[in-house]
């Protein structure tokens, strides 16, 4: 039921009242409180209504944010003491899309024995329903000026610079109250919360965010954000314009969390299809990485460790464990702009190495098979693999990537290596074992 971040999908189609319902009543059997917040999707509504059902049913009481970011949601469960978070929102995904996401008290989202325990209850229809006089309540709350205040308090910004924040009609208005707080001039793009993301896709990716570009390009703005529509990811804009990759970002994170940490071996948590980039800029700092399963919420688990000071997705999602361990699109800003303010992003980035880096999809109605035949075939040829997500494979100056999509009929391949003719060749070769796998 859920996936790599929650469980996303269609609305009326996987995603249901029924099963927001049966979520409320499974995640209220534990919980004597639990925060609720969505992001602006109209389907949210009517979700959210159903969800705090199921919750008061089990007698839980509600603490409703109404609107609010993932990573404010997530917060605020600590901050209510309640035992459970939840967030009706599908993040990234487009307009028609909806979703659950579930969050602990330290803010991290439900691990895998948690979200087993949650599907298992509502595949049984396992609920401990309340009599009339025991339901919870519900009452209207913000979280939002806390956040907000929580953020100032993290960073300080010295030279306050220009920053356009492109919220994508979103629900990250904290980050534009944050850097006001914190003295910076904002302009701001699609900041009217509207679930149909009249203003561009709910995803930030390079080709989504070309008005950010174009306008922190011809501008005097030293920095453009972007958001997706329940802000716990950022992507980034340089003052020249430039999108930075997801990887460049991670190292620019990961460089500045260690510099500030006074841990003697620190790792940084990163997914398996992770660029070199990463390891190579952490490398002179004494830091290396940790990989994980592609997913925040695996990422997050990592980075409850003690040596790990941060964790990050290339996709936009970045946890600082020291703060918090969901991923938080306004505090990532907040961060960004003050390494902004020290020295400019164009400079920063210039400093990281980035390596060709090659892709593919092989179509397959027969993914566990595939993968099954592949495995089988790399741990034969390759010395270094390893299979926590998919089969990866290093080879010292390149390494492969080989996954099935956990929601498409497809089978992912990554290969990277300092050189470009070395790329080309590892990616066909791996193409070559899939190709002949799914044959």
């Amino acid at each position: 039921m859920f996936g790599t971040s929650g469980i996303r999908g269609p609305v009326g189609e996987t995603v249901t009242a029924d099963l927001a319902l049966a979520v409320g009543r499974a995640v209220g059997i534990d919980a004597d409180s639990a925060v609720v917040g969505r992001d602006p999707r109209e389907s949210g509504r009517l979700l959210t209504d159903a969800l705090t059902a199921g919750l008061r049913e089990s007698g839980t009481d509600v603490f409703d944010l109404g609107l609010a970011a993932t990573p404010t949601v997530a917060r605020a469960v600590g901050w209510h003491d309640a035992d459970a978070g939840i967030s009706v929102t599908a993040s990234h995904n487009p307009a028609p899309d909806n979703g659950i996401k579930l969050w602990q008290p330290s803010g991290q989202a439900f691990d895998e024995a948690a979200r087993e325990t949650i599907t298992r209850r509502v595949r049984e229809d396992e609920t401990d329903l309340q009599a009339w006089d025991s339901l919870g309540d519900r009452t209207r709350t913000d979280a939002a000026e806390r956040h907000v205040e929580s953020l100032v308090e993290a960073v300080s910004i010295d030279d306050p610079l220009s920053v356009i924040v492109d919220l994508g009609n979103g629900a990250g208005g904290v980050t534009v109250d944050a850097l006001q707080a914190l003295n910076c001039k904002v302009e701001t793009l699609n900041a009217q919360p509207d679930g149909g993301f009249p203003g561009r896709p709910s995803e930030p990716t390079a080709e989504n965010c070309g008005s950010l570009r174009t306008l922190v390009e011809t501008t005097d703005a030293d920095l453009g954000i972007a958001h997706d529509g329940d802000a716990d990811r950022l992507r980034a804009v340089t003052g020249a314009g430039e999108f930075l990759s997801g990887d460049e970002l991670l190292a620019l994170f990961a460089r500045e969390a260690v510099a500030r940490s006074d841990v003697d071996e620190p790792r940084v948590a990163v997914p398996v299809d992770t660029s070199l980039a990463v390891d190579d800029a952490l490398a002179p700092l004494g830091a290396t990485v940790t990989h994980t399963k592609v997913g925040d919420v695996f990422v997050a688990e990592r980075a409850t460790e003690s040596d790990v000071v941060f964790g990050g997705e290339p996709s936009g999602a970045w946890i600082w464990p020291d703060e918090t361990l969901c991923p938080d699109g306004p505090l990532a800003a907040c961060r960004l702009a003050a390494l902004a303010a020290e020295r400019s992003l164009d400079e920063r980035a210039g400093e990281i190495e980035t390596y060709p880096i090659r892709r593919a999809n092989v179509e397959t109605t027969e993914k566990a098979a595939v993968m099954e035949r592949v495995e089988e075939r790399v741990l034969a040829e390759y010395d270094d693999v390893r299979t926590l997500d998919g089969v990866r494979a290093d080879c010292g100056d390149a390494w492969f990537l080989v996954r099935a999509s956990g929601t498409q009929p497809l089978v992912r391949i990554t290969a990277e290596a300092r050189d470009e003719a070395r790329a080309g060749e590892v990616f066909e070769t791996v193409r070559e074992i899939v190709v002949d796998a799914e044959n």
